[in-house]
């Protein structure tokens, strides 16, 4: 019996389809994801490549399942490397605790962030360097509204008189000389003094707003009781006079000295050659990283995006490159379930490729579910339903399979489906043009193509009545030659589909595409468009006769 594939995988992986989307691509992935959750260590999301169409909407909506996220492009983004999780600081750590913190954790900038990580800015060892460079500026404490329980750590001090949360309002003085003080102290003025009783009187006389003690030594009770008098703080500090005067300024807040402007950030959505880039252009070594609520989450810098973890990714219903999501080639394609021609895509290693000649993925999908003996829950038993009644036209299509039919008699026995009347009501929602645009109609089903060197475009639209078939070719007819145009593609087809009486009207535009269609099909088109009687696969029975004219056309 086959089991499941169960590769290593470390993280959520993205089960997707071709871009441009229809019923059996978004039902197919969501079918794959849930059955590898079930039956695999994998954890896995099914993702859609593009806009649904009414018909799928139709099928989501009737079985009550949300539609999958959007995903057009796997290239490698930020969230895909090791980003350092270094936590922000308080803005009100001093200039020396966050030195210390650098030194500690070996990093040269450190992101300052409030109580809700939002980012405020950030301060390079740089900016610590400028700033502790201007020892002249004696008015830095106040300038930077310092509170003094800053001061008290930064000296690694003891506050013996005051409240450490009030704020600096004077300058870094140095007492000395009780004459000379009596001149140049203003109130307010922060003051380093020695053990000696003069000074420190003088000091508190000339209404400073703290005294700081050197050398360890404690106040001596007539000095605690003057300052307490006069409201006067008094600090104690094992630094000598000139160590605590070197340490003191950069006991002010990095609020003051980081950067706000400018700020050079990225999201985790951002995509690594985005990154690399605005890295290359600049001079800095780390940079902020905001997830998707514009919060702070850590640093990243140039060596972190030399450990890339590829996105992983499992194909469902294509093979070829151009119907696959953008990036692909940056991505580790883990499996491919499918069942159209073996196109051009191309894999790194070998990979779980499983392809059977079958009318729809989901039928292959149903047969594994069986194979893994997995239950199938009643809504997912009604996406792989709808898939394969989509795909094969409800078995109308050549390409059709005894397989696909008996997977959907098992699958509407357990969605509680009547096959008729179910797939009649799919197919009406799908055909309904209100409201939409020829774009809209045209990229419902459009899948690219190529044969050597040359591309071209394929879509295809199925309809239940001649009047919703004439609508629809009446809407994007005369927007074919702009679609080609907008696709860079130089030919394009579109398949209007009749399910009921099993014929297409094809429509077409581009050099030498009706010599093609002629050659094709042997048909005589009028006004732009071929009657194909009998024809309703696009896989089966137009994209073999379209590659064989042009080949021949060629010769």
């Amino acid at each position: 019996m086959s089991t499941m594939p169960k590769p290593k995988v470390w993280r959520k992986v993205n089960v997707i389809g071709h871009v441009h989307p229809d019923t059996d691509s978004i039902c197919s992935a969501i079918a794959y994801a849930y059955l590898k959750n079930q039956a695999s260590e994998t954890v896995c999301e099914p993702r859609r490549a593009g806009q649904l169409n009414r018909e799928t909407e139709f099928v989501l909506k009737h079985f009550g399942v949300e539609p999958p996220r959007l995903c057009t492009d796997v290239s490698p983004q930020i969230k895909d490397i090791d980003i350092r999780q270094q936590p922000g600081i308080d803005g009100e750590t001093s200039l020396k605790d966050a030195l210390s913190l650098m030194r500690d954790v070996e990093i040269d900038t450190l992101c300052i962030t409030n109580a809700g990580q939002d980012l405020l800015g950030l301060i390079t060892v740089r900016d610590i360097a400028n700033a502790n460079m201007d020892m002249m500026d004696t008015g830095v404490l106040a300038d930077a509204k310092t509170s003094y329980k800053n001061v008290v750590s930064t000296l690694d001090g003891e506050m013996i008189v005051g409240d450490p949360d009030d704020t600096v309002a004077g300058r870094i003085y140095i007492g000395g000389s009780p004459d000379v003080m009596e001149e140049v102290l203003q109130p307010g003025d922060l003051v380093l003094v020695p053990n000696r009783y003069d000074i420190q009187l003088c000091a508190i006389e000339c209404q400073a707003g703290c005294i700081v003690i050197c050398n360890g030594k404690a106040a001596p009770r007539t000095i605690e009781t003057l300052a307490r008098e006069k409201g006067c703080r008094i600090i104690l500090t094992p630094h000598d006079t000139y160590g605590a005067a070197r340490l003191v300024s950069q006991a002010a807040p990095v609020r003051h000295f980081m950067q706000t402007k400018n700020l050079l950030k990225f999201n985790v959505d951002t995509a690594i050659e985005d990154a690399r880039r605005v890295m290359a252009s600049v001079r800095h070594r780390y940079f902020p990283i905001l997830d998707n609520n514009g919060k702070y989450c850590g640093v990243v810098s140039r060596r972190n995006l030399l450990n890339l973890h590829r996105k992983q990714v499992i194909l469902v219903d294509h093979n070829e490159k151009t119907q696959a999501v953008d990036g692909l080639d940056q991505a580790e394609i883990l499996e491919i379930i499918d069942h159209h021609r073996i196109g051009t895509l191309e894999t790194t290693g070998p990979v779980y490729f499983r392809n059977v000649p079958v009318g729809c993925t989901a039928t292959i999908i149903f047969q594994m579910y069986l194979e893994n003996e997995v239950d199938i829950p009643k809504p997912i038993a009604g996406l792989l339903l709808s898939a394969i009644l989509s795909d094969t036209l409800m078995f109308r299509s050549p390409t059709s399979t005894p397989q696909d039919e008996q997977a959907a008699t098992a699958l509407a026995k357990m969605a509680g489906e009547d096959i008729p009347a179910y797939a009649e009501q799919m197919f009406e929602a799908g055909g309904d043009l209100t409201g939409k645009t020829a774009e809209e109609v045209f990229l419902s089903d459009f899948k690219v193509f190529s044969r050597g060197d040359a591309k071209f475009g394929v879509g295809q639209s199925s309809y239940m009545t001649e009047k919703s078939r004439a609508a629809a070719e009446a809407l994007v007819g005369p927007y074919l030659e702009e679609a080609a145009a907008h696709a860079g593609l130089p030919l394009v087809f579109y398949m209007f589909t009749d399910v009921q009486k099993e014929s297409t009207d094809l429509m077409y535009t581009g050099q030498n595409a009706e010599r093609i269609v002629r050659a094709a099909f042997r048909v005589e088109p009028r006004d732009g468009k071929a009657v194909l009687e009998g024809v309703v696969s696009r896989k089966k029975q137009l994209i073999p006769p379209l590659m064989a004219a042009m080949q021949d056309l060629e010769h």
